[in-house]
């Protein structure tokens, strides 16, 4: 295929190299189709090729720990992940397509082979990409920075808030309240804040918006208030105003500091909307008007839902891509001989293509569980007030409400059936927390044969390597550690811990409300977060790059007692029993054995231990 022309040269000119050099860069490359929402890497994964976007537009995301930023946009006829020309170093940032995109790629082999063959061109090339990497991480470096400190030259302004415990001085820059800063005072436990979790706070505009629709319509609040409303929460679902959510993830009152939170950050934002200063409530007051309808006992369980569908949905992404790469593998190693083991000791022969396609299943299931476990949280009980029963929400309020979230959350929420019972009952975050505890039950196990398959490599199994991801000792030189599956396991040691958490959480339930809500939400939320990020992590720097030992995966089936299991069919049991003993006996190997007594021929045993003979029944 042939790039067009104009595709080369807008590349050409915003690289500043030429048009002819980029050609012959180019002309070992391949086109790839990217689907809408579809990722085009991680940031932190390594860097596999350098490409030019051919139609579409990627987005670029800083940030895997829940806070992630678009900090630009990158258009057709840009280059893309120029990097892989300089060294072997990783992305700074993720990409992402929300329309679909087609890149052409060239790949790390077919960079490396073009420096080798051409180093006088590749290096002038490389020049210039150092340069326009150079300029464009200056200006996301503004831009982020501009962002973070966007207001800071109103710190030393004040503006005085009141609530029911008195009046409090508030930072002028900021958009929380007298509400949040008691919070923060009284909850600094952990530092990890309710900004840390995007979804959460995307949840909560959700929610408060769906709540300002549905009290228009009602009657219970006006149009102008009701825009100002909608429009903060529309700015904070295209990520402004995260860094206002400073709540700790730690806290008491069943959530309402985190409600509040919301609620306040919204109201000053409305007020600026409505062109009025921040404070002045009573204009838009967090309470009368941004949580009109609502309790936290119900805008908080409900926020919380939202969040874990979301999360769930990019665990369940990364997830499939971890299933895709052990599939992948199975098939790769489809015809590697190896000893099967069962209680650690040697069983029958099977393929290691087997043993990853059964990983891969393995995973399969897990998705499944979350798919299944997620349907039950679109049950929600907003619109029950206090507890349940709908105290201060005009008649026909919680139908409506769920309707309107639906809508804009694009989740097919509904009215639970019972809202006292919805309200008081967090058996539902115990089924998906148990979904989790499966899903990192299954990736330990995997990852613990991992590191058991590849042990060594001189004095373990070494039946395959793993990819040397760094150096794995300040002592023994040359070793080198299983760091991907170490911690993955540890991840996952950390969501099964956790499960006990939420049990004891949802426990605590006592007569109308479960007050433990708030650990419940960041074991979910935080569990997902890590697991999602140990996927990708365990699939771009391990999964991807395993090889088999092809050698020393044969030479165990040869001299393995478990090999006369195969023979039994063939030479008897008894005689079978007597080759096991002998070698047993020796140290020979059974294979040497057979071959010794004249028992079979070298080409009948050979034909035996050949994979597919081996490991699927057949006539003997």
């Amino acid at each position: 295929m042939r790039i067009e022309q104009s595709i080369v040269r807008q590349a050409a000119r915003s690289t500043g190299i030429s048009e002819e050099d980029l050609v012959l860069l180019i002309a070992e490359g391949e086109e790839r189709v990217y689907q809408q929402d579809e990722w085009i890497f991680y940031e932190s994964s390594p860097r596999r090729w350098a490409g030019i976007i051919l139609e579409g537009e990627l987005e670029l995301m800083r940030g895997i720990h829940g806070t992630s930023r678009k900090v630009g946009t990158i258009v057709s006829g840009s280059m893309i992940s120029e990097g892989a020309l300089l060294e072997k170093d990783s992305h700074s940032n993720g990409a992402f397509t929300r329309t679909g995109a087609r890149i052409w790629q060239i790949t790390e082999e077919k960079i490396e082979s073009f420096k080798e063959n051409n180093p006088e061109l590749f290096y002038r090339i490389v020049a210039q990409v150092a340069v326009g990497i150079n300029r464009r991480m200056r200006m996301l470096a503004d831009s982020v920075h501009c962002k973070s400190n966007s207001g800071d030259l109103l710190i030393s302004g004040l503006r005085r808030e009141k609530d029911s415990l008195g009046t409090r001085d508030v930072y002028g820059h900021a958009y929380y309240g007298v509400q949040t800063l008691r919070a923060m005072e009284n909850f600094s436990i952990s530092g990890i804040y309710l900004n840390n979790f995007e979804h959460m706070v995307e949840a909560l505009a959700m929610v408060k918006k769906a709540a300002a629709q549905t009290n228009n319509e009602l009657g219970t609040l006006d149009d102008t208030r009701m825009n100002a409303i909608c429009q903060a929460c529309d700015e904070i679902l295209g990520g402004e105003l995260h860094e206002h959510f400073t709540v700790d993830m730690f806290q008491g009152g069943a959530g309402t500091s985190t409600n509040m939170n919301a609620n306040e950050v919204i109201a000053n934002r409305g007020l600026e909307i409505m062109g009025y200063n921040k404070g002045e409530y009573h204009h838009l007051h967090p309470n009368d008007h941004v949580n009109c309808s609502q309790s936290t006992n119900d805008a908080y369980p409900t926020a919380i839902k939202l969040a874990v569908l979301l999360s769930s949905h990019d665990l369940i992404c990364s997830l499939r891509v971890f299933r895709n790469a052990l599939a992948s593998k199975g098939e790769k190693f489809k015809d590697v001989l190896k000893m099967g083991r069962t209680e650690n000791q040697d069983a029958v022969p099977m393929t290691l293509g087997q043993e990853f396609s059964a990983y891969a299943v393995m995973i399969d299931s897990s998705i499944s569980t979350m798919e299944q476990t997620a349907e039950a949280f679109l049950d929600i009980n907003l619109g029950a007030t206090a507890i349940g029963t709908g105290i201060n929400s005009p008649r026909g309020y919680a139908d409506l409400v769920a309707k309107k979230l639906a809508a804009i959350s694009g989740f097919p929420v509904r009215r639970a059936k019972n809202l006292v019972e919805a309200t008081q009952n967090a058996g539902v975050f115990v089924r998906m927390s148990a979904s989790l505890k499966l899903v990192a039950v299954q990736i330990s196990k995997i990852c613990n044969d991992l590191r058991a398959l590849s042990s060594g490599p001189r004095c373990g199994l070494n039946e395959i390597n793993l990819p040397p991801m760094q150096p794995g000792s300040s002592i023994m030189p040359g070793k080198v550690n299983p760091v991907l599956p170490e911690v993955m396991n540890q991840i996952c040691y950390q969501v099964m811990g956790y499960d006990t958490v939420v049990s004891m959480a949802a426990e605590s339930s006592e007569l109308e409300l479960c007050m433990a809500e708030p650990i419940i939400a960041y074991d979910l939320l935080h569990g997902m977060m890590i697991l999602k990020n140990g996927c990708i992590s365990l699939v771009e720097r391990c999964i991807s790059g395993i090889e088999a030992n092809r050698d020393v995966c044969r030479s165990y089936v040869q001299r393995s007692i478990g090999l006369v299991t195969a023979l039994v069919p063939v030479i008897g049991y008894e005689q079978s029993a007597a080759i096991a003993k002998e070698a047993l006996g020796t140290d020979a190997s059974v294979y040497d054995i057979v071959l010794a007594k004249g028992v079979l021929t070298k080409e009948q045993l050979d034909d035996i231990l050949r994979p597919e003979n081996m490991t699927d029944p057949r006539e003997i």
